[in-house]
């Protein structure tokens, strides 16, 4: 359904990327923000599956400053892999990456953003730093703690699981009371990365109450 993209950040940087549209008139756009895999399988079929829906979906390949066109899987080598991209993040990059793909997409209407793992984190950074959105998701966004106490500019959507090992509870409840005013889900029984159907830890049950949560929200926020 999509074709690879080429985005220009507001340095100058040439970055990859993913785009769905749908057969039809878009009703807004909604930017994709990948985990440490890349602008893999799954995150194109996010897109892919929101184009459906009727959105252009847009994927910025975020870890293009590293390593360009990475993507790789979930095998336990591969995650290894991938986590030395998170060794020591450059936000601040990955954020003017994700801005380059909203000014991309802001001929289409209201425009969205969600994100899952790494890219979670980005999704409420994003909504409260970068300019364009009109609301947000993220899914098991490890570092959204540590950016909580910044206001998101936009409604904003959070998903967790509660089995998550690598976010404590402890943490969903600290974002929660510093941001009162962002909507927080947590999944009972669920782990990290619940959503992805090709990792060990995807939980259907889970993913399919938070996905359509996901849809009805954007559908309520990104009215033309």
């Amino acid at each position: 359904m999509g074709q690879d993209i080429k985005l220009t950040a507001s340095d100058g940087f040439k970055l990859g990327g993913y785009r769905a549209d749908p057969a039809g008139a878009p009703k807004a756009a909604i930017v994709v923000i990948q985990e440490i895999f890349g602008v893999n399988h799954h995150i194109r079929l996010v897109c892919d599956r929101l184009a459906a829906e009727g959105y252009v979906a847009i994927a910025p390949s975020i870890f293009d400053r590293t390593q360009p066109n990475f993507q790789c899987g979930y095998s336990p080598d591969e995650i290894a892999t991938a986590r030395k991209f998170i060794a020591n993040p450059d936000w601040d990059a990955m954020l003017r990456d994700t801005q380059a793909a909203i000014d991309a997409v802001k001929d289409v209407g209201p425009i969205g953003i969600i994100g899952f793992c790494l890219g979670g984190s980005i999704a409420y950074a994003a909504a409260t730093k970068l300019s364009g959105l009109s609301a947000a998701v993220g899914y098991y966004g490890g570092a959204v703690v540590r950016f909580a106490d910044d206001k998101p500019n936009v409604p904003t959507q959070l998903h967790f699981g509660e089995k998550d090992a690598g976010i404590p509870l402890t943490d969903v409840e600290t974002i929660k009371a510093k941001r009162p005013e962002v909507e927080v889900h947590i999944y009972p029984g669920a782990q990290h990365g619940f959503h992805c159907d090709e990792r060990a830890s995807y939980d259907k049950a889970s993913a399919d109450i938070a996905w359509p949560r996901s849809l009805a929200f954007f559908a309520k926020h990104l009215k033309k």
